[in-house]
Protein backbone atom coordinates (compact mmCIF):
# COMPACT_ATOMS: atom_id res chain seq x y z
CA UNK A 1 0.00 0.00 0.00
CA UNK A 2 2.86 2.38 0.77
CA UNK A 3 4.30 1.82 -2.69
CA UNK A 4 0.94 2.59 -4.29
CA UNK A 5 0.55 5.83 -2.36
CA UNK A 6 4.09 6.85 -3.25
CA UNK A 7 3.40 6.17 -6.92
CA UNK A 8 0.24 8.29 -6.83
CA UNK A 9 2.11 11.22 -5.27
CA UNK A 10 4.97 11.04 -7.77
CA UNK A 11 2.60 10.72 -10.75
CA UNK A 12 0.46 13.66 -9.61
CA UNK A 13 3.51 15.83 -8.95
CA UNK A 14 5.13 14.89 -12.25
CA UNK A 15 1.89 15.72 -14.07
CA UNK A 16 1.82 19.19 -12.53
CA UNK A 17 5.50 19.71 -13.32
CA UNK A 18 5.61 18.40 -16.88
CA UNK A 19 2.04 19.15 -17.91
CA UNK A 20 1.71 22.60 -16.40
CA UNK A 21 4.82 24.34 -15.10
CA UNK A 22 7.43 23.04 -17.55
CA UNK A 23 5.28 24.13 -20.49
CA UNK A 24 5.36 27.67 -19.11
CA UNK A 25 9.10 27.72 -19.70
CA UNK A 26 8.45 28.75 -23.31
CA UNK A 27 7.32 32.11 -21.95
CA UNK A 28 9.22 32.24 -18.66
CA UNK A 29 12.57 31.78 -20.40
CA UNK A 30 11.98 35.04 -22.27
CA UNK A 31 12.03 37.08 -19.07
CA UNK A 32 13.96 35.13 -16.44
CA UNK A 33 17.63 35.97 -15.89
CA UNK A 34 17.76 38.42 -18.75
CA UNK A 35 19.72 41.65 -18.63
CA UNK A 36 17.88 44.90 -19.42
CA UNK A 37 19.78 45.17 -22.71
CA UNK A 38 18.35 41.89 -24.01
CA UNK A 39 14.86 42.49 -22.62
CA UNK A 40 13.22 43.63 -25.84
CA UNK A 41 9.59 44.48 -26.46
CA UNK A 42 9.30 41.50 -28.79
CA UNK A 43 10.25 39.11 -25.96
CA UNK A 44 7.83 40.73 -23.55
CA UNK A 45 4.97 40.68 -26.06
CA UNK A 46 5.65 37.00 -26.79
CA UNK A 47 5.55 36.13 -23.09
CA UNK A 48 2.39 38.19 -22.59
CA UNK A 49 0.74 36.44 -25.54
CA UNK A 50 1.37 33.05 -23.94
CA UNK A 51 0.00 34.19 -20.58
CA UNK A 52 -3.08 35.60 -22.31
CA UNK A 53 -3.76 32.23 -23.94
CA UNK A 54 -3.29 30.61 -20.52
CA UNK A 55 -5.79 33.04 -18.98
CA UNK A 56 -8.41 32.11 -21.58
CA UNK A 57 -8.06 28.33 -21.30
CA UNK A 58 -11.28 26.32 -20.87
CA UNK A 59 -12.60 25.96 -17.35
CA UNK A 60 -12.66 22.16 -17.52
CA UNK A 61 -8.90 22.13 -18.07
CA UNK A 62 -8.39 24.13 -14.89
CA UNK A 63 -10.61 21.66 -13.04
CA UNK A 64 -8.38 18.79 -14.20
CA UNK A 65 -5.29 20.51 -12.81
CA UNK A 66 -7.09 21.22 -9.55
CA UNK A 67 -8.25 17.61 -9.29
CA UNK A 68 -4.76 16.22 -9.84
CA UNK A 69 -3.35 18.60 -7.23
CA UNK A 70 -6.05 17.56 -4.76
CA UNK A 71 -5.35 13.85 -5.33
CA UNK A 72 -1.64 14.37 -4.70
CA UNK A 73 -2.12 16.36 -1.51
CA UNK A 74 -4.75 13.99 -0.09
CA UNK A 75 -2.52 11.00 -0.78
CA UNK A 76 0.38 12.60 1.10
CA UNK A 77 -1.92 13.37 4.04
CA UNK A 78 -3.20 9.80 4.00
CA UNK A 79 0.34 8.46 4.11
CA UNK A 80 1.23 10.91 6.87
CA UNK A 81 -1.39 9.34 9.15
CA UNK A 82 0.71 6.18 9.56
CA UNK A 83 2.78 8.03 12.16
CA UNK A 84 6.05 6.26 11.43
CA UNK A 85 9.31 8.18 11.56
CA UNK A 86 9.87 7.86 7.82
CA UNK A 87 6.38 9.12 7.06
CA UNK A 88 6.69 12.07 9.43
CA UNK A 89 10.02 13.15 7.98
CA UNK A 90 9.57 12.59 4.24
CA UNK A 91 5.81 13.04 3.96
CA UNK A 92 5.88 15.98 6.36
CA UNK A 93 8.39 17.77 4.16
CA UNK A 94 6.46 16.76 1.05
CA UNK A 95 3.14 18.14 2.27
CA UNK A 96 4.84 21.39 3.30
CA UNK A 97 6.38 21.88 -0.15
CA UNK A 98 3.22 20.71 -1.91
CA UNK A 99 1.05 23.08 0.09
CA UNK A 100 3.47 25.96 -0.40
CA UNK A 101 3.46 25.43 -4.17
CA UNK A 102 -0.35 25.38 -4.24
CA UNK A 103 -0.44 28.53 -2.10
CA UNK A 104 1.94 30.39 -4.41
CA UNK A 105 -0.02 29.33 -7.49
CA UNK A 106 -3.40 30.29 -6.03
CA UNK A 107 -2.25 33.47 -4.29
CA UNK A 108 0.19 34.84 -6.89
CA UNK A 109 -0.17 33.18 -10.29
CA UNK A 110 -3.93 32.93 -10.79
CA UNK A 111 -4.83 36.49 -9.65
CA UNK A 112 -1.98 37.88 -11.75
CA UNK A 113 -3.09 36.08 -14.90
CA UNK A 114 -6.80 36.82 -14.50
CA UNK A 115 -6.25 40.49 -13.69
CA UNK A 116 -3.61 41.50 -16.21
CA UNK A 117 -3.79 39.12 -19.17
CA UNK A 118 -7.40 38.02 -19.64
CA UNK A 119 -8.44 41.05 -21.68
CA UNK A 120 -5.05 41.94 -23.09
CA UNK A 121 -5.25 43.33 -26.63
CA UNK A 122 -2.31 42.54 -28.88
CA UNK A 123 -0.98 44.95 -31.47
CA UNK A 124 -0.74 44.05 -35.12
CA UNK A 125 2.62 42.53 -36.00
CA UNK A 126 2.38 43.26 -39.72
CA UNK A 127 5.40 45.39 -40.65
CA UNK A 128 4.66 48.64 -42.41
CA UNK A 129 6.42 49.08 -45.75
CA UNK A 130 7.22 52.65 -46.67
CA UNK A 131 8.93 51.79 -49.92
CA UNK A 132 9.51 48.96 -52.31
CA UNK A 133 13.07 48.40 -51.10
CA UNK A 134 12.62 49.07 -47.39
CA UNK A 135 12.40 46.07 -45.09
CA UNK A 136 11.51 46.03 -41.43
CA UNK A 137 11.78 43.28 -38.85
CA UNK A 138 8.53 42.15 -37.17
CA UNK A 139 9.70 43.61 -33.86
CA UNK A 140 10.04 47.04 -35.46
CA UNK A 141 6.27 47.22 -35.93
CA UNK A 142 5.49 46.40 -32.31
CA UNK A 143 4.60 49.28 -30.01
CA UNK A 144 6.42 49.63 -26.69
CA UNK A 145 5.41 47.05 -24.14
CA UNK A 146 3.03 48.60 -21.57
CA UNK A 147 4.88 49.72 -18.48
CA UNK A 148 2.16 48.46 -16.14
CA UNK A 149 2.69 44.90 -17.44
CA UNK A 150 6.42 44.73 -16.80
CA UNK A 151 6.21 43.73 -13.15
CA UNK A 152 3.30 41.24 -13.58
CA UNK A 153 5.15 39.51 -16.42
CA UNK A 154 8.35 39.16 -14.41
CA UNK A 155 6.39 38.10 -11.32
CA UNK A 156 4.63 35.32 -13.22
CA UNK A 157 7.91 33.84 -14.42
CA UNK A 158 9.36 33.97 -10.91
CA UNK A 159 6.29 32.35 -9.36
CA UNK A 160 6.34 29.54 -11.91
CA UNK A 161 9.99 28.90 -11.10
CA UNK A 162 9.29 28.81 -7.35
CA UNK A 163 6.47 26.30 -7.83
CA UNK A 164 8.65 24.12 -10.05
CA UNK A 165 11.44 24.02 -7.47
CA UNK A 166 9.02 23.12 -4.68
CA UNK A 167 7.38 20.29 -6.63
CA UNK A 168 10.79 18.97 -7.64
CA UNK A 169 11.60 18.84 -3.93
CA UNK A 170 8.47 16.73 -3.37
CA UNK A 171 9.67 14.17 -5.91
CA UNK A 172 13.13 14.08 -4.33
CA UNK A 173 11.65 13.56 -0.86
CA UNK A 174 9.46 10.72 -2.08
CA UNK A 175 12.47 9.13 -3.77
CA UNK A 176 14.40 9.45 -0.50
CA UNK A 177 11.55 7.81 1.37
CA UNK A 178 11.55 4.88 -1.06
CA UNK A 179 15.31 4.46 -0.64
CA UNK A 180 15.02 4.57 3.16
CA UNK A 181 12.24 1.97 3.19
CA UNK A 182 14.25 -0.32 0.94
CA UNK A 183 17.22 -0.04 3.30
CA UNK A 184 14.99 -0.81 6.29
CA UNK A 185 13.57 -3.89 4.59
CA UNK A 186 17.05 -5.19 3.81
CA UNK A 187 18.08 -4.61 7.43
CA UNK A 188 15.01 -6.44 8.73
CA UNK A 189 15.79 -9.44 6.53
CA UNK A 190 19.35 -9.60 7.88
CA UNK A 191 18.12 -9.35 11.48
CA UNK A 192 15.65 -12.16 10.92
CA UNK A 193 18.40 -14.41 9.59
CA UNK A 194 20.62 -13.66 12.59
CA UNK A 195 17.81 -14.49 15.00
CA UNK A 196 17.39 -17.86 13.30
CA UNK A 197 21.08 -18.57 13.85
CA UNK A 198 21.94 -18.25 10.18
CA UNK A 199 24.27 -15.70 8.68
CA UNK A 200 24.57 -15.03 4.99
CA UNK A 201 27.90 -16.05 3.55
CA UNK A 202 29.68 -14.57 0.59
CA UNK A 203 31.72 -16.14 -2.15
CA UNK A 204 35.15 -14.98 -3.26
CA UNK A 205 33.51 -12.58 -5.71
CA UNK A 206 31.41 -11.09 -2.93
CA UNK A 207 28.12 -12.55 -4.15
CA UNK A 208 25.91 -13.54 -1.22
CA UNK A 209 24.90 -17.18 -1.11
CA UNK A 210 21.82 -18.43 0.70
CA UNK A 211 22.47 -20.24 3.99
CA UNK A 212 22.13 -23.99 4.04
CA UNK A 213 19.04 -25.33 5.65
CA UNK A 214 19.52 -27.18 8.92
CA UNK A 215 19.28 -30.93 8.69
CA UNK A 216 16.98 -32.63 11.11
CA UNK A 217 17.87 -35.97 12.60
Amino acid sequence: MAGLRMSVVICATAFLLAGLLFTHWTADSLTLWKSPDTQTDARLWAAAAYYAVLARMPAWLAYIYAGVAAVGSLTILWSLRDGRAGNLMFDGGSIFLYGAAIYVYINDVLPNISTNFTFLVFPSQTPSISGSTSQHSPSASLPPFPAYLHEPTFQLASSHLVCSVMLTGVILLQAGRWWAEQADEDGDDDDAMVEDGEEPTTTREGTPTPPESKKTR
